[in-house]
């Protein structure tokens, strides 16, 4: 049954405010931060590993006795592709747990929760953080800063 087809004021299942329910939202709860920890330190390496390549070929073709390259511009596409990826798995992840936490604090889970406030979690922080970061490095490797 999908959900246009339940009447208004009825609910999709029963929530019931026990001590059962309540852990099972508290795991549900801390699985999303896990899952977002999981997107950051996945963005953080595409990220990394993006700008460490464009750094490691262009110090490359600095050395002594190396040939020049077949396709000069390859690592810096490699990397921008890179970096663009992480940054976009942290816009991603950032709207998806956003909606997910709006979801587990609203009716009807809002009285299994047993929360009079939301909870805050700093990986939000660290996500728009990292966010910036990568936009940075995208900006230095384009505009060749570094």
């Amino acid at each position: 049954m999908a959900d246009r087809d339940i009447p208004a004021g009825v609910e999709r299942f029963e929530v019931r405010p026990t001590a059962d329910t309540h852990f099972g939202w508290l795991r549900t709860r801390l699985s999303v931060e896990r899952t977002m920890m999981s997107w950051v330190r996945t963005a953080v390496s595409l990220i990394g590993f993006g700008f460490a390549i464009v750094q490691f070929f262009e110090r490359m073709q600095q050395m002594p006795g190396t040939p020049p390259a077949i396709f000069p511009d390859a690592p810096k596409y490699l990397g921008l592709a890179l970096i663009s990826c992480g940054i976009l798995a942290l816009v991603i992840s950032i709207w998806q747990y956003e909606w997910t936490v709006r979801y587990l604090r609203n009716e009807p889970f809002a009285r299994v929760a047993g929360l009079k406030e939301g909870m805050q979690s700093p990986v939000i922080a660290v996500a728009v953080l990292l966010t910036l970061i990568g936009l940075f490095a995208f900006a230095a490797v384009l505009l060749h800063l570094v």
